[in-house]
């Protein structure tokens, strides 16, 4: 987790490239632990367009990671509600959300 922090405190114009073309597995897994993120759901419909027309959707920038994904958002109170874990530590709730994301079925 620190290194997700340490990644999330660069500027939000920042570059992000992922290794593989997962992100909407990605996005369809943040959408059961975080469905009222406005912001994950207009990523997923820009992210559906273009894997549609076979394009690819890396790279994204840092402020679109910080805003929709569930890792860099571990003080979400949706998050943390949807986990049960109100009032656990950051660190707890990124052990939950890895959790879910191995045993999740996309």
């Amino acid at each position: 987790m620190a290194s997700l922090q340490k990644l999330a405190a660069l500027p939000g114009e920042t570059l992000v490239y992922c290794a593989h073309e997962y992100t909407q597995a990605n996005g369809r897994f943040a959408r059961t632990v975080e469905p009222g993120n406005g912001a994950l759901a207009e990523r997923l419909r820009r992210v559906a367009e273009l894997r549609d027309r076979n394009e690819s959707t890396v790279p994204s920038t840092l402020a679109e990671e910080v805003a929709t994904n569930p890792f860099l958002r571990p003080s979400s109170a949706e998050i943390r509600a949807t986990l049960g874990l109100e009032r656990a530590a950051d660190l707890q709730v990124f052990v939950a959300l890895r959790c879910r994301k191995d045993s999740f079925k996309a």
